[in-house]
């Protein structure tokens, strides 16, 4: 009867202990990745504007952080299972120096966590790569599969 009593009571305690554990917030991305920085700070204008409301786990735009010579390309909204995706490149002589997720799917904390884990990798490939054929994250298909769609749409517009 005594093991009976311990065993209640330690089932309880640890169903309290697992009901009580809180998942941390992820944390918001800050913005756009650089691939080079550098010049004077006039701006160029940019081919197309995008809203001015930011959504938590989306990278922000970076057309007011332009130098001179560099232009500013938004691609078309990619949608996917998860929610849209869109970007935003900055381009200076042909060549793509910035690279901004201005919509990503933020549905759910996993979809936010999805984003920070796969559009660091997938900007980093852009800037090497200088166009659209990047390999997909794994574990991201969804999301590097709409990156990809908004960078060639990007990338056909404007280099």
């Amino acid at each position: 009867m005594r093991r009976v009593i311990l065993a209640v009571t330690g089932t309880i305690a640890g169903l309290v202990a697992l009901l009580s554990f809180k998942a941390h917030v992820p944390t918001v991305p800050v913005a756009a990745t650089s691939g080079t920085g550098g010049g004077s700070s006039t701006s160029s204008s940019s081919s197309s504007s995008s809203s001015s409301r930011t959504i938590p786990g989306e990278f922000q735009s970076v057309a007011g952080t332009l130098t001179a010579g560099e232009t500013t390309i938004t691609g078309k909204v990619a949608n996917t299972v998860y929610g849209p995706v869109q970007l935003e490149l900055v381009v200076k002589s042909h060549k793509i120096v910035k690279v901004a997720v201005l919509e990503q799917p933020t549905n759910t904390i996993h979809d936010i966590q999805i984003g920070e884990f796969a559009f660091p990798k997938l900007i980093s490939e852009t800037l090497t790569a200088q166009n659209a054929k990047v390999d997909a994250v794994s574990g991201a298909s969804y999301t590097s599969a709409g990156y990809i769609a908004s960078l060639q749409s990007a990338v056909d517009h404007g280099l």
